[in-house]
């Protein structure tokens, strides 16, 4: 595999995993939507909704190493291109291949990209990031989709939950 190719599945895993992103929202990602002055990046999600998430170093780092040193010359504005010619945009599907791909290279069992949502979550609830957090950073409108991918115990989750406003201590 070409080290450009290498650039582009890291900075793809590596987004996937610390932003928690959907397959399709990391293949749909443009040139547009990163703010590097500010470190943000623009989510286009599920229903059309847009949002703005923090641009962590390491995934900032992986994205400008494939932009300066690993894509294809090309006047598409999405992030992610194929590796191969005709250098279109990625799918959602390559996405998810490209981490099965990684599973095999690193020699454990192959999963798909969604569980990195899932891990996402996982690493915030043991970094005691509140629920509610967790929920906006997924982009979730329920608590309870985000304690699915949260998959902690309710006595754990008790402790980042929120109180409910006038409700009782427990």
């Amino acid at each position: 595999m070409a080290a450009s190719q290498r650039r582009r599945d890291y900075a793809i895993v590596i987004t996937l995993l610390r932003l928690g992103l959907r397959r399709g929202e990391v293949a749909s990602l443009t040139l547009d939507d990163i703010d590097w002055r500010v470190g943000e990046l623009l989510v286009r999600g599920k229903g059309a909704r847009q949002d703005r998430l923090p641009l962590p170093v390491d995934v900032g780092e992986a994205i400008a190493s494939y932009l300066q040193r690993g894509r294809p010359r090309s006047s598409r504005r999405e992030v992610f291109l194929r590796a191969r010619a005709p250098y279109d945009p990625i799918a959602s599907g390559t996405v998810a291949s490209t981490v099965r791909r990684a599973c095999r290279r690193a020699g454990i069992a192959e999963f798909g990209s969604h569980r990195l949502r899932h891990t996402a979550a996982c690493e915030m609830v043991a970094a005691n990031v509140p629920l509610v957090r967790i929920g906006q950073v997924l982009r979730h409108q329920s608590l309870q989709t985000t304690a699915v991918y949260a998959r902690v115990d309710v006595e754990r989750l008790r402790l980042l939950a929120t109180p409910w406003p006038g409700g009782a201590e427990r």
